[in-house]
């Protein structure tokens, strides 16, 4: 990459960025003068085209006098990437929510509707409270949206000039306006600006997650059951095979013949056993490849995924259908319904609705090449307010596992005797309580942070920086949290200090940089003293995968893997986009029906008789017409076609799922999965828009008058019915693969 490229990516040199915060400086210490009746007078004349500059320093003042907090420049240099439509990188404490203040009060100037998209509804409630005061100061209305609001509540929080919502809740919204039959159930406006908090979790690790709206009925769980008894008497390299990553799994021939012979079914791969093959996979994937405490815990008696990223219990998430089934039958827990997918859309998708998006977060930098691909959002590294005084140490290497944890225990042993508090961050639960139980025959005091007990995070994560504090911790402790020296009130901070400050102990090094930086960022805030250091084993998963025999230099293994996930990302995206684009064109039409009062059924009707003369004949409209009102007629219209575009887009869902799981034998084979899976989608689109019309022509040729109302043989079809929502994934075995591309990683590994 060129220097110029590089620059433009992380945002260096900017020629107007010194200039201008020095004239918001300046302007600032002149409106600080100002009486508050002036200042509100100042505030009263603003317009969005008033100079940006100008915007900032009253914000600043503002907030002083509101909040009690006087901005850094730092802050001022991280709104201004955030009004250019940057990524903003801040380190850890730099006051991330405060910077994006100016930012925000100027996009919502316009009065279009701003969305600050944070990690969590905790965060969105109090950063929407937060910051009100100073929102209210420029008349500027502010919400937040949270997971038991009702849909009038929500309607409230969109029409706000400030916004503050999960991704996932403005996501599951738009699911659900996408399902509404009349315009008084709709709850957002259009989308016109996002700022995203935490940019690089919501943009990157979560942008390929799909979010869904089901409904239906359970699952059959004797079936579920059944199938997991007979595949949890498979062996492995007899019944089925693992790939060189242990990333895929296959039936051996040995293995089809045994699952044929007890299930009786003849060949497995006929068609009418389509289900049972299904079936076979998913619990086979269940038993081979989804670990238990590292892929997901059980609690409560459920199931409970665990985002890799955060270490945390990823709330409301489920693997695909039939594979959460799976997990659930393997585990002995009650299956929980998944019902028929009625709506889908991804984080990535949701985002590209947005007329303007920018966003900020500790750790993008190493990113910045995968934020200009995919969004066009360059990056701004912003300097912090205090140098980083850090001392972030070597990693030692070990030849294997056992000693790299003797070694840590050491090290910990060491650290605590000293009275430092020290934080060990560990890439599982699995890993964490091994770790502890280490600690624990050391008799070495400490506490444990994983997905089991998260509830505890604030109380750990409070005392995680007082006086000998040993907290052994998954990648919960690597962001939203922060540390204070000395205990929470931070009483001992001077002697933590003294003693260096927190120091962090990383057991593996992650595929992704930020995320090892992010556990970094945790020691070492607004100048504090720290240390950093990863005790790393050959052995460890990622040195295995990507060949650290043929190149020793983690840093140069970690961006192998970056380049190549981005590379998998981008292809996915191939598969996504044609579904994108039909999902668009189905919502443009369905938007019509609900709204447009040009639509007509019956021009609708007249379209299919031209396009399907050999069809039902619909001259029958006309007839109901007499019998009632043209009025009457084309209400019921409207709701019978929304009706039946819902079913239909349903089918047309379940079918692209099953095209993208039947592409992959294609992906083994000579052939071209993209074009087969592009060339299929296409051919159920078409189908899609003919069964629509053919539906509504249907509904109307078989409709009859009774007392003057309007009814159809399928009235049922009208009833929606309960639905809900949740989050699935395209990858259920990790980012490094999906399951339409499980042999991508194999071949993208042999360019190397």
């Amino acid at each position: 990459m060129s220097l110029k490229s590089l620059l433009r990516l992380i945002g260096l040199g900017h020629p107007e960025t010194e200039d201008q915060l020095r004239a918001i400086t300046l302007r600032r210490d002149h409106l600080s003068a100002l009486t508050t009746p002036q200042l509100r007078t100042a505030v009263l004349a603003l317009t969005p085209a008033t100079p940006i500059t100008e915007i900032f320093a009253l914000t600043a003042v503002v907030a002083e006098r509101t909040l009690g907090l006087r901005m850094f420049p730092v802050q001022f240099h991280g709104a201004l990437a955030l009004s250019r439509a940057n990524i903003a990188e801040m380190q850890t404490g730099e006051g991330k929510t405060l910077a994006a203040v100016p930012a925000v009060v100027v996009f919502a100037l316009a009065h279009r509707g701003v969305h600050v998209l944070t990690a969590n509804d905790y965060l969105a409630r109090r950063d929407a409270a937060w910051m009100r005061p100073v929102y209210d100061f420029f008349n500027l209305s502010t919400a937040h949206i949270s997971q038991d609001m009702s849909a009038d509540e929500r309607r409230a929080a969109y029409l706000a000039d400030i916004t503050y919502a999960t991704a996932n809740e403005v996501g599951f919204d738009y699911l659900r306006d996408g399902l509404a039959r009349h315009p008084s159930e709709l709850v957002l406006r259009p989308f016109s600006t996002a700022v995203v908090d935490e940019a690089d979790s919501i943009l990157i690790d979560e942008a390929r997650i799909p979010l869904v709206i089901a409904g239906g009925l359970p699952e059959d769980s004797a079936e579920a059951y059944r199938i997991d008894a007979l595949v949890s008497g498979l062996r492995l390299y007899h019944h089925y095979s693992l790939d060189e990553n242990g990333r895929n799994v296959r039936l051996t021939d040995a293995g089809i013949e045994r699952m044929e012979a007890a299930l009786g079914c003849g060949s497995l791969f006929d068609e009418e056993n389509h289900s049972l093959l299904t079936a076979t996979q998913d619990a086979l994937h269940a038993h081979a490849l989804l670990r238990r405490d590292v892929d997901y815990v059980v609690k409560d008696g459920a199931i409970e995924m665990v985002d890799e990223f955060k270490g945390r219990i990823a709330q409301n998430r489920r693997w695909p259908a039939g594979l959460h089934s799976a997990v659930e039958a393997k585990e002995r827990v009650a299956l929980k319904t998944q019902g028929r997918v009625l709506g889908s859309v991804t984080v990535q998708s949701l985002i590209a609705m947005y007329e303007r998006v920018c966003g900020m977060t500790g750790t993008a930098a190493t990113q910045a090449d995968e934020f200009w691909k995919i969004y066009k959002l360059p990056v701004t590294a912003i300097p912090p307010n205090r140098p980083i005084i850090r001392e972030d140490l070597p990693d030692i290497v070990y030849a294997d596992k056992q000693a790299r944890q003797h070694a840590v225990v050491e090290e910990i042993r060491k650290v605590h005797n000293a009275g430092r508090p020290i934080l060990i961050g560990t890439a599982s639960v699995a890993e964490s309580e091994e770790l502890s139980h280490l600690l624990h025959a050391a008799d070495i005091p400490h506490a444990v942070l994983n997905a089991r007990n998260d509830e505890a995070e604030a109380a750990i994560i409070g005392q995680a920086g007082a006086i000998g504090a040993v907290t052994v911790s998954t990648n919960m402790a690597g962001r939203g949290t922060d540390i204070l020296l000395g205990g929470n009130p931070p009483r001992d901070h001077d002697k933590v200090v003294e003693l260096g400050g927190l120091y962090v102990l990383g057991t593996t090094r992650h595929e992704a940089r930020r995320i090892d930086n992010q556990l970094r960022g945790r020691a070492g805030r607004q100048g504090d003293p720290g240390t950093s250091r990863f005790f790393i084993s050959l052995d460890d998963d990622l040195l295995v995968r990507f060949g650290i025999a043929h190149n020793p230099d983690i840093e140069s293994v970690q961006r192998t893997a970056e380049s190549q996930n981005l590379e998998i990302r981008q292809t996915l995206w191939k598969y996504d986009c044609a579904v994108e684009f039909h999902r668009r064109e189905m919502r443009e039409t369905r938007r019509q029906v609900l709204l447009d009062s040009d639509w007509s059924v019956a021009s609708m009707l007249a379209t299919f008789d031209e396009a399907s003369p050999d069809e039902p004949d619909n001259s029958q409209y006309e007839d109901l017409v007499k019998s009632t009102s043209r009025e009457a007629i084309e209400t019921a219209g409207r709701k019978i076609t929304l009706a039946v575009i819902d079913e239909v887009w349903a089918d047309y869902l379940a079918n692209v799922a099953e095209l993208r799981s039947g592409v992959v034998w294609t992906a083994w084979g000579s052939g071209d999965p993209l074009y087969k899976f592009l060339t299929g989608e296409r051919e159920i689109y078409e189908d899609f828009v003919q069964s629509v019309r053919e539906g509504v022509a249907q509904a109307f040729a078989e409709a009859t008058i009774r007392k003057g109302e309007i009814e159809f043989s399928n009235a049922e079809r009208l009833e929606r019915g309960a639905t809900w929502t949740y989050v699935t994934t395209d990858q259920p075995f990790g980012t490094m693969t999906e399951r339409i591309m499980k042999s991508l990683r194999q071949k993208f590994s042999k360019k190397q």
